[in-house]
């Protein structure tokens, strides 16, 4: 894992890349291009980070050769279980694995582990208790949700008739109106959790409201699951009837994906994860999902995520010092948007700016979007990536004072492209 200055103490990478080479030189050219974006890079992008050797030697394991279509034995009672044979040892595993994340989160709930992602959690999530038609009440993409959440070009927003509820003239998720319209459209579930969202979500309230209306309640925390389990954020356990998350954000584990649920659901949900959703499970990505929980058990864990929130607040702070409009106007959480609506150019001018000059962020929509999913009128920027590298909240201020450097560079442009055409 790279310092805060790139340097890398292994060569657990460079082993890599020429066991590659020895193959396909032109894929380990690619992938050492990639090793040296990453060291040489600051990252920003809210939804990635940085995993651990361990993870990455799970991940890259035998496990990898092995199929198990179906549950381990202890799952299903003595009915049938994998479809496959040889699967003693993996059935071992992915129990360990199940076990390891309700420690984690301090809960009783089932935990189905293959989910191959955070999209197939919530494909599979959505089926477990929907079918195509029912109405779903959600947050929607250009206010913070996720694609996944009934985006009109995503399977959700195909199969399923879904609402939006809004945030209010600051940013906010307005629990007013997500009372208003749950009461008016009784959907048959309602959905929280964002993918650009920087305030605490208050799951009390949105049980209190899915009660009222007769609906299933359920959370996406795929960005903040490691700050809830590092009490960072209050936590939806004991609210919601259905949990999913990725294992690869906050969490810092492998590209993948879990789904907890109340024990009288587990069977609808295990059935749609698996056969409905997807065949055999990976289980050398399990293997590191169970590595990333043991790692997730451990003290200094909780004292990263603090220290996630800690630079989050700093950076948005100094950008508000600065000038600039950060929706919410702050952060409880990894990430926040920059609302650049009053800007000559894009979210996505800036993106560019931003890799040409070493930092990686992504373009992303701010609430009353005018621009195109494309190009749009702000930026995502999150600090858990660079808070596994060491970064702390000097550094993090140094990184805003930089990207304003990039933005008054692109307003010149601009305005120069402006006088030119005059």
């Amino acid at each position: 894992m790279f310092d805060r200055n790139g340097n890398d103490n292994s060569n657990y990478n460079q082993m890599i890349v020429e066991e590659i080479r020895k193959v396909s030189p032109k894929v380990a050219d690619l992938v050492e291009k990639e090793y040296l974006r990453q060291k040489n890079n600051v990252e920003l992008i809210a939804s990635e980070n940085y995993c651990s050797e361990a993870v990455m030697a799970a991940c890259g394991s035998c496990l990898s050769w092995k199929y198990a279509e179906g549950y381990p034995y202890v799952r299903t009672s003595g009915n049938k279980g994998r479809y496959y044979g040889g699967t003693e040892f993996v059935d071992q595993l992915e129990e360990y694995c199940c076990d390891l994340w309700r420690k984690v989160f301090n809960t009783d709930y089932h935990v189905n582990v293959q989910p191959h992602s955070g999209s197939q959690a919530n494909f599979a999530a959505y089926k477990s208790v929907l079918e195509p038609g029912d109405t779903i009440l959600g947050l929607n993409l250009d206010n913070g949700g996720h694609l996944t959440h009934g985006s009109a070009v995503n399977f959700s927003g195909k199969l399923y008739d879904v609402h939006f509820y809004d945030v209010d003239a600051d940013g906010r998720i307005d629990m007013e109106d997500v009372k208003r319209k749950a009461e008016e459209l009784k959907p048959k579930l309602i959905l929280t959790g964002a993918s650009a969202y920087s305030r605490i979500i208050d799951f009390a309230a949105f049980s209190e409201i899915a009660r009222e209306a007769g609906a299933y309640f359920m959370v996406d925390m795929a960005h903040i699951a490691g700050l809830v389990a590092a009490g960072e954020h209050p936590s939806p356990f004991g609210y919601a009837d259905i949990i999913t998350t990725t294992t690869h954000k906050t969490l810092r584990g492998p590209r993948g994906g879990l789904i907890f649920c109340r024990p009288e659901l587990h069977k609808k949900v295990d059935s749609a994860v698996f056969p409905y959703a997807q065949g055999g499970p990976l289980e050398h990505i399990i293997a590191g999902k169970a590595v990333c929980a043991e790692e997730a058990m451990k003290p200094e864990f909780k004292t990263y995520q603090h220290q996630v929130r800690l630079n989050c607040a700093a950076l948005a702070d100094e950008f508000t010092k600065m000038g600039y409009h950060v929706v919410t106007g702050g952060t409880d959480n990894h990430v926040f948007l920059l609302d650049l609506s009053d800007k000559e150019f894009t979210g996505k001018d800036l993106q560019v700016a931003c890799d040409e000059h070493g930092i990686t962020l992504n373009k992303n929509c701010v609430p009353n979007e005018k621009r195109s999913p494309m190009q749009t009128s702000g930026v995502r920027i999150g600090t858990a990536p660079m808070t596994t590298r060491g970064y702390l909240e000097d550094d993090f201020r140094k990184v805003a004072h930089r990207i304003d450097e990039i933005v008054k560079e692109l307003d010149a442009k601009k305005a120069a492209e402006a006088a030119e055409a005059k």
